[in-house]
């Protein structure tokens, strides 16, 4: 368990997935994310630790962040797919504690790459830069300062190439 900044952070077992849902739910404006989320878990991009839940002092889940695998080039990566925390609870930290402990959990399975399509200014704070840098490619076009790349091992290089998501991303 991780309680940075004073959140809990701990994977998420079968009895989050509906708090997950309606967490994801709230904080996105459709329910594709929701949608999505049911659909990676049914997936074989699935990665049993990859998914993590914030929870508050009480035990209340409040926060998810989730990696599965995807594919730059041919090697093996991952993909922070979305990242959703009750709307009350927004801009506290709480998903930020979620991307963090998925992030030091996929370092500790011996994971190496990880690419997210998000807000530029957010996710700089975890390391992730351009993916542009290291020859990385969506398959659909978006803003270059979009699709960031991070690497959880520095003493290997960044892969490049274009990125292969899991089926249920529909690219």
């Amino acid at each position: 368990m991780n309680t940075r900044t004073n959140w809990i952070t701990r994977t998420e077992t079968d009895a989050d997935i509906p708090a997950v849902r309606a967490i994801v739910l709230a904080a996105f404006d459709t329910p594709m994310e929701a949608g999505l989320v049911d659909a990676l878990r049914a997936d074989t991009s699935w990665i049993p630790g990859l998914s993590v839940v914030t929870l508050t002092p009480d035990g209340t889940v409040v926060g998810h962040a989730l990696l599965t695998r995807c594919h730059i080039g041919d090697a093996p990566a991952l993909c922070l797919a979305p990242v959703a925390v009750l709307p009350e609870y927004q801009k506290t930290g709480a998903g930020s504690a979620a991307v963090r402990a998925a992030l030091d959990a996929a370092e500790g399975m011996g994971e190496h790459a990880v690419t997210v399509l998000g807000h530029p200014d957010y996710y700089p704070r975890f390391g992730f830069t351009r993916a542009s840098v290291y020859g990385i490619r969506p398959p659909f076009d978006v803003p270059d300062e979009a699709m960031m790349a991070l690497g959880l091992d520095a003493g290997r290089s960044m892969p490049g190439g274009t990125i292969r998501y899991a089926t249920p991303f529909g690219v």
